[in-house]
């Protein structure tokens, strides 16, 4: 459960408060907002990344605020999304003449609040786009339009900001990461459910010896139940999601993120990618830049998940592209 909070009502604002505190170097607040801008964000003749969420996700999303990554994050209360007048501040501090790249999950609040800024900022003459994240296999086997966003946005935010930082055009933006988007396969499984601050039992539970497959990252229902299994068999059945969903015409070379989400703890990530590398590598796939750790957590949440980046050249050198962020710092060189 999450244990150090003071008044629940307060745990947003005050871990804004602290973790600008901690990572001024990197970023401000936004006046009368919750959110964060990048220092030196807006940038003259370089598209604004706008990113963001519910809270309680971190790194996501406030960690990822910096150089070749967002460029600003809206922040909304423990799994809610921001209202619409947040979203709205937070982006006109980050209008740029070259106009503003929303990207977020779909979750009906994150699209109805985004939409409702995005239209305002239209209107008073801010070029805004949308791309939404929609990794999530487990969702939606067949139709990508109808799939959750979960921690494959993270192979999308970089990508996104990697093509805002060479500054290519809003059209050129959307167009690398509606491609990343389309590129990303997700899929998760749980041990058990996760405790907000504030409540005394989890927004849901997994029963002792049970593990829930394709459970999304604020509890929403997953695929099916199953009993628990072997670190070896658990690998091979994520790899089998998320292999499955390859799309037509990729070279078969992967970037690889195994994701924990809040209480799975490094090592075990580490005993599930030996056998991801070993099943991957059966299925002729060429492994290329990888990430073990948490990179998209759910608060206290006993699950992780596996997302794949199906690469080709220009997504391969826009992963690679230098970041420089409180949560993920990345130089070059992992081609």
């Amino acid at each position: 459960m999450t244990r150090v909070f003071n008044r629940p009502e307060d745990f947003k604002g005050e871990f804004i408060d602290g973790f600008t505190s901690a990572y001024a170097r990197y970023l401000r607040r936004v006046p009368d907002a919750n959110g964060v801008i990048a220092n030196g964000a807006p940038r003259e003749g370089k598209v604004s990344v706008v990113i963001g969420g519910g809270s309680g996700h971190y790194p996501a999303f406030a960690g990822y605020t910096g150089e070749g990554l967002a460029d600003a994050v809206v922040i909304g209360d423990v799994f809610t999304s921001p209202s619409s007048e947040q979203v709205y501040r937070v982006a006109k501090a980050a209008a740029s003449e070259a106009g503003i790249l929303f990207s977020f999950g779909k979750y009906e609040g994150d699209v109805m609040n985004f939409g409702l800024a995005q239209r305002r900022l239209r209107a008073e003459g801010v070029p805004v786009e949308t791309v939404l994240v929609t990794d999530d296999v487990a969702s939606s086997r067949d139709d990508r339009g109808e799939r959750r966003g979960v921690a494959g946005g993270f192979f999308v935010f970089k990508v996104a900001g990697a093509s805002a930082a060479r500054g290519n055009s809003l059209d050129e933006v959307v167009r690398t990461t509606e491609h990343a988007n389309a590129s990303t396969s997700t899929f998760g499984v749980a041990f058990d459910g996760c405790t907000p601050p504030g409540r005394s039992s989890p927004l849901f539970r997994v029963d002792a010896g049970k593990l829930e497959l394709g459970l999304g990252i604020h509890g929403e229902p997953g695929t099916d139940t199953v009993e628990l299994m072997p670190a070896a068999d658990l690998a091979k059945l994520m790899v089998e999601w998320t292999a499955a969903d390859r799309p037509p015409g990729t070279t078969g070379k992967v970037a690889v993120l195994l994701n924990g989400l809040g209480t799975i703890k490094y090592e075990e990530l580490f005993v599930l990618y030996k056998t991801v590398a070993t099943e991957l590598a059966a299925r002729d796939l060429e492994v290329g830049p990888t990430w073990v750790g948490e990179y998209v957590t759910s608060l206290d949440l006993p699950a992780c998940s596996l997302s794949l980046l199906w690469l080709d050249d220009e997504l391969s050198d826009l992963l690679d592209a230098p970041a420089d962020t409180p949560a993920f710092v990345h130089t070059g060189g992992a081609r």
